[in-house]
């Protein structure tokens, strides 16, 4: 992800949710910053890792990550959601099949790729089901559809 695209996501979310913005303890001691809670949102992303990994890196517990990550979607969801989690419209279709067109893609509409996360604590009646194919343990398949503009 692009600096200032990350710098942007994390100025909307602080200016919009108390939880990311600076605060300080009853002792006086700083807290968690936005850019740190937002950081630790987007490795675990990123990276697939657990809420304990960004530990070593952040310094941050692993129930605070936790909070970090769900606060963190929440927020895109609220903030960005509308806008750009949503089915494209008929003026996005076609701006986005001139666009693939001049690239020599004709028809396409964005780059599709997939990964599978393995479930760790996947119920045990579940398991049969998510661990089929070369996967000998349970895995959850995330899926994404990607324009070429998210890199502008």
């Amino acid at each position: 992800m692009r600096r200032h695209l990350f710098l942007r996501i994390v100025g909307a979310l602080e200016s919009r949710f108390e939880y990311f913005q600076l605060r300080y303890d009853g002792l006086g001691r700083r807290g968690l910053s936005p850019l740190t809670k937002c950081t630790a949102a987007v490795r675990m992303l990123a990276y697939g890792i657990s809420t304990d990994c960004v530990d070593e890196y952040l310094k941050i517990g692993e129930s605070t990550a936790m909070e970090c990550m769900k606060n963190f979607a929440a927020g895109v969801i609220q903030l960005f959601g509308e806008e750009y989690l949503r089915k494209p419209t008929q003026a996005d279709v076609d701006r986005l099949l001139q666009v693939v067109e001049v690239r020599d893609f004709p028809g396409m509409l964005g780059s599709i790729d997939c990964m599978h996360w393995e479930w760790k604590n996947c119920p045990t009646g579940w398991k049969g089901v998510f661990a089929k194919g070369v996967y000998k343990v349970p895995t959850l398949i995330l899926e994404t559809v990607a324009s070429y503009d998210l890199w502008i």
